[in-house]
Formats: C-alpha cells, sequence, structure tokens
C-alpha cells in the first residue's frame, strides 16, 4: 500500500451494493484505508470490513449529528441512499467499548466532536456530553482520537459565540490524554499550530482539489503533522466533482499536497504513510 486515506466511510449505506468492487479497487491502487464510524450500527460495520479486508481498518465512534435528531441537508446519505436523518443516539460505553476491543484492527475512536452546521444551538450540551464521554473511552483504551469539527452556516453564530475549533481545543486539551486528528481541517494555521502543540495532527480532503483558499494552511502546516484524506462518499476532488467519492481518490489528495508543498508526491506519499503508521499503530505493508 503506497497511499492512506485516513478518513472513509464504506460502512455507510452510498456504497451497500458495490463495497467490495470499491475495495478491490483500492487494492489495485494500493490504497489502504481507515472507515470511521458515524453511529454504533456504522461502527459495527466498519470493524466487519477491517476483518474482512486486508488494507481495512476501523474506528467506532458516535458523530455529532447522530446526538439529536432531525433532518440533515443532501449530502448526508441514510438508508437506501436517500437524504440522511438522524434518530438521536445516546453513546453507549460498554457497547461501543466491546466493540473496540472486538478486533485489533480498531485504531481509534470516533469521528465526535462538535457540528454548528447541522446542529441546533440548543444541542450543544447534548453535543458536549457524547463528546466527552468519547474522550474518556479514548484515554481508557489509549485510542486515539477522530475529531469531527464544523463550523456554523455563513451568518449564523455558533450557541457559545466562539469558533468550533476554539471549542474543540478547549474540550480537548481538559480531557484528552491520548492524540488525535482533526479531520476535514478547514481552520486557521494558527488553531492548526494550537492542535499540533498538544499531539494532534490535521487531515485535508479532496477539497484542497479546487478551492484555493486553503492552499496557505496546506503549504504552512508541517507535512509530518498532516493526513490526506476522502471523507468519501462525500466531497469528491477533481477530476471527479460531483462523483460519489471512493477512497482511492484520496491519491489525488496526496498529489496536491505535493503540489502545494513543491515537492516530489512519492515524498508526500511516503511521509503520509508513515504519519498514518505512528498515529494509529499500524503497520502498512508497502
Amino acid at each position: 500500500m503506497r497511499y492512506v486515506d485516513t478518513h472513509a466511510h464504506l460502512n455507510l449505506s452510498a456504497f451497500k451494493d458495490d463495497v467490495a468492487t470499491v475495495a478491490e479497487r483500492c487494492q489495485e491502487e494500493r490504497v489502504a484505508m481507515i472507515n470511521i464510524g458515524t453511529k454504533l450500527s456504522t461502527s459495527q460495520r466498519a470493524v466487519e470490513l477491517a476483518e474482512q479486508y486486508e488494507h481495512c481498518y476501523a474506528m467506532v465512534g458516535l458523530h455529532p449529528i447522530q446526538t439529536t435528531p432531525g433532518h440533515h441537508d443532501e449530502e448526508e446519505v441514510g438508508e437506501g441512499s436517500q437524504p440522511f436523518t438522524s434518530k438521536g443516539e445516546v453513546f453507549a460505553p460498554d457497547e461501543f467499548r466491546a466493540l473496540a476491543k472486538q478486533s485489533s484492527k480498531v485504531v481509534g475512536i470516533g469521528e465526535c466532536g462538535f457540528d454548528y452546521y447541522h446542529n441546533a444551538a440548543d444541542t450543544y450540551e447534548v453535543q458536549e456530553a457524547n463528546f466527552i464521554e468519547q474522550i474518556k473511552l479514548a484515554n481508557e483504551l489509549q485510542l486515539p482520537l477522530m475529531i469531527h469539527t464544523r463550523e456554523p452556516k455563513p451568518g449564523e453564530a455558533s450557541p457559545t459565540g466562539r469558533s468550533a475549533y476554539d471549542d474543540v481545543y478547549d474540550i480537548l486539551k481538559t480531557y484528552a490524554t491520548v492524540p488525535g486528528n482533526i479531520h476535514f481541517y478547514a481552520g486557521s494555521y494558527e488553531q492548526a499550530k494550537r492542535f499540533i502543540d498538544i499531539g494532534f495532527t490535521v487531515s485535508f480532503t479532496g477539497v484542497i482539489t479546487f478551492a484555493q483558499v486553503y492552499e496557505e494552511v496546506v503549504r504552512a502546516v508541517p507535512l509530518e503533522f498532516m493526513h490526506a484524506e476522502t471523507d468519501c462518499p462525500y466531497v469528491a476532488p477533481v477530476p471527479y466533482r460531483g462523483q460519489r467519492a471512493e477512497p482511492w481518490y484520496v491519491i489525488e489528495v496526496v498529489r496536491k499536497i505535493a503540489m502545494i508543498k513543491g515537492l516530489d508526491e512519492s515524498v508526500v506519499a511516503a511521509q503520509l504513510r508513515s504519519n498514518a503508521e505512528r498515529l494509529y499503530g499500524i503497520h502498512i505493508e508497502k
């Protein structure tokens, strides 16, 4: 495996009809992946995939938009590939602990954190409580965290009046004794530096292939503290925009990071693979 997609969702219903085909294509393209749980059922599915495919790993956790009931936007894929509606799930430490211990290929807890884009302002306390419980489990099991952070819609205020990144930082600094990754990073370099200083990395998606606003941050963050991801089935990179993203599309993200940093793609791919191995305690066959 030459590449690692550190945040994929082959465990969602968007891949229910062709997951084997996509997994095989990833193997052909030499792409390993970590499938991330969003609730108990998708976490279970992530573990199943990790056990089924040598180049798959898993994380188990509860996404913040799963913590409160409500309808969300068209980008969230639910049953039958229909628009996603959360039912409101409470993080169950005993069930997730058992699931994490079920397989040696479970490499982290999450994704967890704050979502101020989809969730209403009055859900902050529920999000916070579920977030802290997952951090506690990660601390107990000595597994890294996968952090979800999303700012409010343009023109709307956050429930705390602060950036979601600042709120996530404060919670991690207070409660986390393990490292982790800030996935789908869209904050400033100054915010990224604060996370790096407490042992966290940041990861970039296919958005960097078509949105120049991220280039300054990608250029500034040291290569040793970043990862490439797809967040598939969302945000397919150029030249696949508008399609369902697949884990092997991470090659385009790695290529773009190399271009922005003025480095050889093979050098970047090797360092990113090493970063994933270091953070998640895995050895990826090359």
